[in-house]
């Protein structure tokens, strides 16, 4: 009996992915009969007047209200709002890839998407060597594999795929044949991405995920953890690491930005600190969410505090900054 109601569990769960994925779907066609900038800046409008009434938009206030306690509180749903539209032009893009992606090495600056740093990705082609870029949710960066595969650079990336099977494989698809070889972030992910450095090729990883283990770091002052993958691959690979981001620009425009190599925090013997570069990680996605905070996508629960906000319990506190390891 027990094995028969799991069964129908199962199946019910299946059912309601296939329905919400299938209306995803359709909303995604009917965008597509649109000319691209109208269907983007309806999606954006949408999104503003939709977000706010979500269950994760109380998780979107207490996480702002953390990171910027000296804001308003009008100043905090604007950046709310602005977040809400990121995120809704996030997946209303991938119906038009082909056409938002217009870069021209020869037109920099000039048409829809702009690159800055495209020295480094020449150098990259030019000296073949393994390497790290890094970025975050921030603007359309599903965007930046894109330029690496414009540059003729064989970057393997890692990312985490949406938790509803059917819209993960869709989007698995879209990605595939623009962003070269994808890995899941799953069990063996590391191995993956391990032999793609030793192969001399590059890789991409997002950083700023919630992550259950790892270093204890802070964000906006704010302890959290963090994966110490990129670290210890730059332990094993002795690569560079590069950090990357998408920033959106009036218009409808994007600005894909490659900074220089960081320097990775060492110990006294030379060796990687594993620590110390995480928290680094932290630091510069914080620089760039700072400098454009609607652009990033505060609904993670980055800071551990959904289950508390659900339960009714304090979550907007003082900053209280947390460093060391386990």
């Amino acid at each position: 009996m027990k094995l028969f109601l799991t069964r129908i569990v199962l199946k019910a769960k299946r059912f309601s992915d296939w329905l919400a994925a299938q209306v995803v779907f359709a909303i995604l066609k009917v965008l597509g009969l649109l000319p691209v900038d109208t269907a983007l800046d309806v999606t954006d409008r949408l999104a503003r007047r939709i977000g706010q009434h979500t269950k994760r938009h109380a998780l979107v206030q207490a996480n702002l209200a953390n990171a910027f306690p000296d804001k308003t509180e009008d100043e905090r749903e604007a950046i709310a709002g602005d977040m809400w539209a990121n995120m809704a032009r996030l997946v209303a893009e991938y119906v038009f890839l082909d056409k938002i992606f217009d870069f021209d090495p020869e037109r920099n600056g000039k048409d829809r998407v702009e690159v800055e740093g495209v020295e480094i990705f020449r150098d990259l082609l030019e000296r073949p060597r393994p390497f790290i870029v890094f970025t975050a949710h921030t603007g359309s960066f599903e965007l930046l594999p894109i330029a690496a595969a414009t540059f003729g650079l064989d970057v393997t990336v890692l990312f985490r795929p949406p938790n509803n099977p059917y819209v993960a494989e869709k989007l698995f698809s879209a990605r595939r044949t623009r962003s070269g070889a994808l890995i899941p972030s799953h069990a063996g992910a590391a191995w993956h991405l391990a032999a793609a450095l030793d192969r001399g090729q590059g890789v991409g990883m997002l950083v700023d995920q919630k992550f259950n283990r790892g270093h204890k770091t802070a964000f906006f002052d704010r302890p959290v953890r963090t994966n110490p993958l990129l670290a210890k691959l730059v332990r094993q690979f002795e690569c560079d690491v590069f950090p990357a981001r998408c920033i959106r620009l009036p218009g409808n425009r994007f600005r894909l930005e490659i900074e220089p190599a960081i320097t990775v925090p060492r110990g006294p013997r030379g060796e990687v600190d594993v620590e110390a570069t995480a928290q680094l990680l932290n630091d510069t996605v914080e620089r760039w969410v700072r400098e454009h905070p609607g652009q990033w996508q505060w609904f993670h629960d980055r800071w551990r505090i959904r289950k508390k906000l659900e339960r009714g319990e304090t979550v907007v506190k003082r900053p209280c900054p947390t460093t060391g390891s386990d």
